[in-house]
């Protein structure tokens, strides 16, 4: 199968420190590369990938000084998938809604996931308007404010079951908060959990530009009590030996979180969550099992209490049998058969599909979910 995966361009892929999105299309690419899939991946020119790299700017946006506005690098990025889209049996797009005008007449063979919130009113002017879109959602929760999207399955996110390994931990060592400073992430919320348990706790986080004034009028006060360390953010390197050496990850989320890749990063390590109940933790977070599912902070303390009924051995192999990156490629694979499936249909029965596939194919299985379209 020939597949275009299309990256944002704001981290590289994978990228070096934070960038949840950049890092799922570089697990994913990797995979289908593995099995045996030809990958076309558009992405920042200083990019990592077996798959073929079509460079769409000269580095990440991020880490680039002179940029300013992302938007014209995301057009030509654009323009060049366009002029090659004929190659591609599947177009897979990771940057929300910005392909839609460009690819109208090409919907059917496209597939885009929706990596982010989706309860924000104006998403809901383009989506309703380029309904022909095919729709990923990572989690069922982020599908709630918009259920009558064209949503044809939700794929979990994965890693590669190397990226990590099951490490013994301390049952009496520190908390671990890992993520990004935001008012969201409620990292205030940990320090206290962590003071009122008596434990330490290690913040690696980064802080972005729009955080600013929240981290230095909320969290840095409260970083200059005790049994506090404020690490920074961190790359992929150090992410094993932060969560590894962790007692357990907390995740004191107050936003409807569509995923939350750090959960799975833990659990790939064998090291429990305690997650509030809030967007996709109860589908991620087996509660009493992988970790603990609470609603306030006085629950995250009493969960502290009880991580010695979990077991990180059973941890890890949760995290193997539900969040691989193979299975999230194999359910991907799922999907690209079924979108093309349809256009092999007779013309007319198909309203949806304004393509038709190059390639008949014959790998995955069939599509499991209930569809909302």
């Amino acid at each position: 199968m020939k597949i275009a995966q299309v990256a944002p361009l704001i981290e590289s892929v994978p990228p070096r420190f934070y960038g949840g999105t950049e890092r799922i299309a570089s697990y994913l690419t990797e995979a289908l590369v593995r099995q045996g899939h030809e990958l076309t991946l558009f992405a920042s020119g200083d990019s990592l990938t077996s798959a073929e790299l079509v460079p769409c700017s000269k580095r990440a946006l991020r880490l680039d000084p002179t940029m300013r506005d992302p938007l014209p690098h995301y057009m030509v990025m654009l323009d060049q998938v366009h002029r090659r889209a004929a190659e591609f049996d599947v177009l897979h797009f990771h940057i929300d809604y910005l392909h839609f005008p460009l690819f109208r007449d090409l919907a059917g063979r496209t597939l885009t996931t929706q990596h982010g919130r989706l309860d924000l009113p104006d998403l809901a002017v383009a989506y309703r308007v380029f309904s022909e879109f095919p729709l990923v959602s990572i989690s069922d929760h982020q599908r709630q404010p918009c259920p009558d999207w064209h949503w044809v399955r939700t794929v979990h996110h994965g890693l590669p079951s190397d990226l990590y390994r099951l490490a013994p931990g301390a049952r009496d060592g520190y908390l671990a908060f890992l993520g990004r400073i935001c008012p969201e992430k409620r990292p205030d919320l940990a320090i206290e959990t962590a003071r009122r348990a008596g434990r330490e706790l290690k913040i690696a986080a980064k802080v972005d530009r729009v955080d600013q004034v929240y981290f230095e009028q909320v969290i840095r006060p409260l970083l200059a009590g005790p049994g506090v360390e404020y690490i920074g953010e961190i790359g992929e390197r150090d992410k094993a030996a932060f969560l590894g050496g962790a007692c357990a990850l907390l995740f004191p989320i107050a936003w409807p979180e569509p995923f939350g890749l750090v959960m799975i990063e833990a659990m790939a390590c064998g090291t429990p969550a305690i997650a509030f109940r809030c967007g996709s933790v109860p589908e991620v977070i087996e509660d009493g099992l992988t970790g603990f599912i609470v609603d306030d902070v006085a629950g995250a303390v009493r969960a502290l209490a009880d991580l010695h009924r979990l077991d990180r051995r059973r941890i890890r192999a949760e995290f193997e049998r539900r969040f691989t990156a193979d299975r999230m490629a194999s359910d991907y694979v799922a999907v690209y058969n079924s979108l093309l499936s349809v256009l092999e249909l007779p013309l007319g029965a198909a309203p949806r599909s304004l393509g038709r596939s190059r390639t008949r194919l014959i790998e995955g299985d069939e599509l499991g979910t209930v569809t909302a379209a």
